[in-house]
């Protein structure tokens, strides 16, 4: 039987896109496979063809209508949005990716830091009621180099950080739950049991936490008592990972100088939020991924796969209920 791939990528920015060049790519590459592609509101009724699916969601109704589907592929990262139980139940194998989010994702970061560290950010402010604001940036700007920066939930995106991160001359230190025994690279591993010691010792923080039920409120009010004075957070992880009264309480009488926050705890969030008006918090509109070469790369780490799939070969990135894939 003919295996039967349904996509579905659609996206109001055309580099989240499958394009008609990526449908041809598709196609040269596998001419053994039938390929469709649909709008999501065409999912429900298309997926009884397909043996995989790929797409940016999945509604957990659609597995009544999809008696042929193996494998249900997401290009993101995160998969907190995905029904990965009930797709395990019924022994569809789903899998997430990983590998291309880190480039556009460092930069990000290392783009916040620097407009705090050289006081682009406190000039943007100043600029247009200050009649001169030099002394204020000499009063609150830092050097990167010799500094360091610790990343929690430190995998293939943190690693990616640390490199450009070191490229400054940071020393960087990576939190995860099971820190490698040994890996190249420069990073000081520490255990998650270990993150206060780590935050007491670091200029700058940047969270990549999933959502999990582990992670959820990691970020308290005990967490960011135990950052280093003067100390930068990110955010690019989960929002859910971040108590947020926490987060102004430590900006306005503990120790953190400034956050940035490319995810919140409502999208978009009120007009009147005390997030968008505090002086020293800068907002991204969860863009920290953007990028002109995503789908290139994301249909790239798919059609690997493809081949894994169809060689009856374990696939990369497999998502289970208990385990959330590489990291």
């Amino acid at each position: 039987m003919t295996t039967t791939v349904l996509a579905s990528l659609n996206s109001p920015y055309p580099f989240w896109q499958l394009s008609d060049r990526h449908a041809e790519q598709l196609r040269s590459a596998f001419p053994e496979v039938r390929f469709l592609f649909a709008q999501e509101h065409d999912v429900p009724v298309e997926i009884r063809k397909a043996d995989v699916y790929f797409g940016w969601s999945f509604d957990a109704e659609w597995l009544r209508a999809s008696p042929r589907l193996r494998w249900a592929a997401t290009p993101s990262a995160g998969v907190d949005h995905w029904p990965v139980s009930a797709l395990d139940a019924v022994g569809i194998t789903f899998t997430r990716g990983y590998g291309y989010h880190g480039r556009p994702m460092a930069e990000h970061a290392i783009g916040l830091l620097l407009g705090f560290s050289r006081g682009l950010f406190a000039s943007t402010r100043l600029q247009a009621r200050s009649l001169w604001w030099k002394d204020d940036l000499a009063d609150s700007f830092f050097d990167l180099y010799g500094e360091t920066l610790t990343v929690v939930g430190c995998g293939s995106v943190g690693r990616r950080l640390a490199e450009a991160a070191q490229a400054f001359g940071m020393h960087v230190i990576g939190v995860r739950r099971s820190p490698p025994r040994f890996e190249p690279g420069g990073i000081e591993w520490v255990s998650a049991d270990r993150v206060r010691q780590a935050l007491t010792r670091s200029r700058a923080v940047v969270n990549l936490l999933p959502a999990t039920d582990a992670t959820d409120g990691f970020f308290d009010e005990s967490t960011f008592k135990a950052c280093r004075p003067g100390t930068v957070f990110v955010n690019l992880g989960r929002a859910s990972t971040v108590d947020h009264d926490a987060l102004l309480g430590a900006l306005d009488h503990g120790p953190l100088a400034g956050a940035a926050l490319d995810v919140q705890p409502r999208k978009p969030p009120a007009l009147d939020d005390p997030l968008r008006h505090h002086p020293r918090i800068v907002l991204t509109p969860k863009s920290a991924v953007f990028s002109h070469v995503y789908m290139d790369q994301a249909v790239a780490f798919f059609l690997d796969n493809l081949r894994l799939f169809l060689a009856g070969q374990p696939l990369n990135g497999a998502v289970t209920p208990t385990h959330g894939g590489p990291v």
